[in-house]
C-alpha cells in the first residue's frame, strides 16, 4: 500500500517548531499504518533522542539556536532517523518516503539521515549547521 501524509496536521505542528515564540523545538513525524502522522513533540533535544530506538523510523523537524557574537538565529534541521532493527524494505521505503514529508517541511538549513545515535548529539548537529550557515564572525571561538 503506497504511503500518504495528513498533510494539514503535520502542517501544524511544522509551524509549531517554527514559531519563535513557541516552546516546541521539535516534532517528529511517524508511520501509523501507511499514513505519516505528526508524532511526539517537545521543548528538550533531548527527549527528541530518547525517541530515537533502533526499532523505528521517523522523520524530525528540530529548531536549534545558532549564530555568533554578533548574531543569534534559528536553523532548522530535518532529521531522518533509521534504527539498527528497521528492516531493509522499510529502509528503503523511507528514502521514498521522505519526498512526502518534504511538502510539508520545506524551509530548513541541513538534512540528516542518521541510523547512529553518536550521530544525534546536539553539538554534533549544531556545528553542521553552523558549517552550512556560511561567515562566522565570532573571532572569540577561532
Amino acid at each position: 500500500m503506497a504511503t500518504k501524509i495528513d498533510k494539514e496536521a503535520c502542517r501544524a505542528a511544522y509551524n509549531l517548531v517554527r514559531d519563535d515564540s513557541s516552546a516546541v523545538i521539535w516534532v517528529t513525524f511517524k508511520y501509523d499504518g501507511p499514513t505519516i502522522v505528526p508524532g511526539e513533540q517537545g521543548a528538550e533535544y533531548q527527549h527528541f533522542i530518547q525517541e530515537c530506538t533502533d526499532d523505528v523510523r521517523l522523520f524530525a523537524f528540530v529548531r536549534f539556536t545558532t549564530g555568533d557574537a554578533m548574531s543569534k538565529r534559528s536553523k532548522f534541521a530535518l532529521i531522518t532517523w533509521i534504527g539498527e532493527n528497521v528492516s531493509g524494505l522499510q529502509r528503503a521505503k523511507t528514502g521514498t518516503d521522505k519526498t512526502l514529508v518534504k511538502e510539508v517541511v520545506q524551509n530548513f538549513a541541513k538534512e540528516f539521515v542518521i541510523s547512529d545515535r553518536k550521530e544525534l548529539e546536539e553539538d554534533f548537529i549544531k556545528s553542521e549547521l553552523k558549517k552550512a550557515g556560511g561567515a562566522n564572525y565570532d573571532a572569540q571561538t577561532e
